[in-house]
């Protein structure tokens, strides 16, 4: 996909022209779908939201956001990763599930943020990047990006206005940092 034509239809359809966004809709399909599968990677089985459902959940969502001051393709993806988080977690929190343990829904944190091979409620998982983000916001968004985005070193850079190497640094400290508090939040004998 043609990155400045992707970023060329967001302004477009900021500015009011409608039909932009049936234009754009298509160009970041397949990469919202890869998204979505990303966010949904170690749910438990028969989840009720699968990887359509959730695209589409984000784009309604993504369409109340039309005043975004939208940078690039790379800011657009970013954003709809946040949002496809925010409604697994808000369809945890409606099922009543306690913060922790339980028949909780459950992410499980493999490859970047594995945790000595466990899985965590994805409620313990947003109050972690919650209290990361008040703490400091740049490294919540850089895990926001690499991990639930997926984009890149250099698309991350990019959406943040920081070199790659100031990416890095937050990638590996903010990975740590929600290592050990995940540890820490784990049900005793998980």
């Amino acid at each position: 996909m043609a990155a400045g034509t992707v970023t060329e239809l967001l302004l477009a359809w900021r500015a009011g022209d409608e039909p932009a966004l049936a234009r754009l809709t298509p160009l970041v399909h397949d990469e919202l779908q890869r998204i979505a599968r990303r966010c949904l990677r170690g749910e438990r089985a028969g989840h009720s939201l699968q990887a359509t459902a959730l695209v589409h959940e984000a784009y309604v969502r993504l369409i109340d956001a039309r005043q975004v001051d939208w940078q690039n393709r790379a800011h657009f993806l970013a954003m709809a990763a946040r949002l496809m988080r925010r409604v697994l977690v808000d369809a945890a929190r409606r099922r009543g599930y306690q913060k922790r343990g339980g028949d909780a829904v459950r992410v499980s944190l493999t490859g970047t943020l594995r945790a000595a091979e466990k899985s965590h409620d994805v409620v313990a998982l947003d109050d972690a990047l919650r209290t990361l983000a008040a703490m400091d916001p740049r490294r919540s968004e850089v895990v926001e990006l690499r991990f639930f985005g997926g984009l890149s070193v250099a698309e991350t850079a990019a959406v943040l206005a920081i070199s790659p190497e100031t990416v890095m640094r937050d990638w590996k400290l903010a990975r740590a940092w929600l290592r050990r508090e995940l540890e820490d939040a784990a049900p005793h004998g998980a």
